[in-house]
């Protein structure tokens, strides 16, 4: 027995409907083959790249854990960081008051300091005058006693000392004569 499909005509139409249809079926057949090759490939080289990408996806998820954490902790930083803001912002104002306060109460005290170094002022010249006046009056007055008292005491001291001098002399016993011999407390001239 013959298969029928040995047996038909070359020219008969649906013989070469058959031969095109069998090519296409062989071609797709060969196709599914190649496909089905580079499939498999495809995935070998997908799960070697998934076994790769297996640690780095793990890096990634940690570092994203890590990120989130971080984040919460810029958040809690940035609430602290809003909080000392505030107390820097009041201190500030402080300060600033406190310098207001600083400024009028320096400029009190220059005034006072100003006034306190005019009056010291005055009041060195004062002394310094007092003092030039008081020396010039001294000076004036040692003049007038050398001049009035103890020009004219010495005057009267050497007067004196003569006039006692001359009453001695006058006063004085008489020597005794040449010829005659002295003791020995007579012959001592003192």
């Amino acid at each position: 027995m013959t298969s029928l499909a040995l047996q038909m005509n070359t020219n008969d139409p649906a013989f070469w409907v058959l031969v095109v249809v069998a090519v296409s079926f062989f071609t797709i057949a060969v196709a599914m083959i190649f496909m089905a090759v580079y499939v498999s490939r495809a995935v070998k080289a997908v799960n070697r790249l998934e076994q790769k990408l297996e640690p780095l996806i793990e890096k990634l998820t940690f570092v994203s854990e890590q990120s989130k954490q971080i984040a919460v902790q810029g958040k809690e930083i940035a609430e602290q960081f809003n909080a000392v803001a505030g107390h820097l912002s009041t201190a500030t104002m402080h300060v600033s008051e406190s310098l207001a306060i600083i400024k009028s109460e320096v400029s009190e005290l220059k005034e006072i300091v100003s006034h306190t170094a005019v009056e010291a002022r005055d009041k060195v010249d004062l002394v310094s005058r007092t003092i030039d006046r008081t020396h010039r009056q001294v000076t004036t007055t040692t003049d007038f006693i050398q001049e009035k008292v103890i020009e004219p005491a010495r005057e009267v001291a050497a007067i004196m000392s003569g006039f006692r001098r001359g009453l001695e002399v006058l006063l004085a016993p008489a020597p005794k004569p040449i010829n005659t011999i002295y003791g020995e407390d007579e012959m001592f001239i003192g």
